[in-house]
């Protein structure tokens, strides 16, 4: 009897162990020190690592370009290339003829305008355009069961509109938004606070490509005490039932 006793409070104290600690995913440490958000706000998309770049160039300044606005209909004169490629883990790309070019952490005006440049030596007046094809967020809106991963459609996706493309924040905490960026072995996690108005100006940032947006939940203590203690009441209960059968069996 001792000896069933024993293993049941030693089985009590392993269950404790976890009860308060509920089913939260990517805490931080209680002195951590989050990143802080650009003191100007940022509207331009800037490409990054594991991109897929649409890259298209013509040449006479595009002279012959029927419609801007529909790239399927786009034709070139003088010749033109319209090719897919990968930004590379270090930030480059391979592009005909020039080879490798650093284009990580520029927008893509930017790109574009450091391509024609380049390729000036190779094209008479040189039009660049950079589509970024794969661009899509994480986002966890702070209920169970109701993370989406959003692809975006526009280059300056804010946090405001990536929360909005995932249904808003229904029960989770506005005041703890979690922005995680870059290397996930070591990246810069930022706090945003879309609880006042002020912690909206924060979240006037613009989301980069595979971005996770971390929307704290709510703990419901009854539900979360219920759900912990039902095991350790199951186990009481099958024990107790087998301690009567024992006694009765005397």
């Amino acid at each position: 009897m001792r000896r069933i006793l024993f293993y049941v409070l030693l089985m009590l104290a392993v269950t404790s162990c976890n009860f308060f600690k509920p089913s939260i995913m990517l805490r931080t440490g209680k002195n951590f020190e989050f990143a802080t958000p650009p003191a100007t706000p940022q509207y331009q998309y800037k490409i990054a690592a594991n991109d897929f770049i649409r890259f298209r160039i013509f040449s006479n300044d595009g002279f012959k370009l029927i419609d801007l606005s529909n790239f399927s209909t786009i034709v070139g004169g003088g010749g033109a290339i319209n090719v897919q490629y990968l930004v590379e883990f270090d930030g480059t790309v391979k592009l005909p003829t020039i080879g490798r070019i650093p284009l990580a952490g520029k927008t893509l005006r930017d790109a574009e305008l450091m391509l024609e440049d380049i390729y000036s030596k190779y094209y008479n007046k040189p039009f660049v355009m950079l589509t970024v094809t794969n661009r899509r967020v994480i986002v966890f809106p702070g209920s169970g069961g109701g993370a989406r991963v959003i692809k975006l459609e526009n280059d300056n996706t804010t946090l405001l509109e990536a929360l909005a493309l995932a249904g808003g924040i229904s029960t989770g905490k506005a005041r703890r938004i979690k922005l995680i960026r870059g290397d996930r072995t070591d990246p810069q996690i930022f706090l945003i606070d879309l609880s006042t108005i002020e912690g909206m100006k924060k979240a006037n940032m613009v989301i980069q490509a595979n971005d996770i947006i971390y929307v704290e939940p709510v703990l419901k203590v009854v539900k979360t005490i219920l759900s912990e203690l039902n095991p350790v009441i199951s186990l009481l209960t099958s024990v107790l039932f087998i301690v009567s059968i024992f006694q009765l069996s005397k």
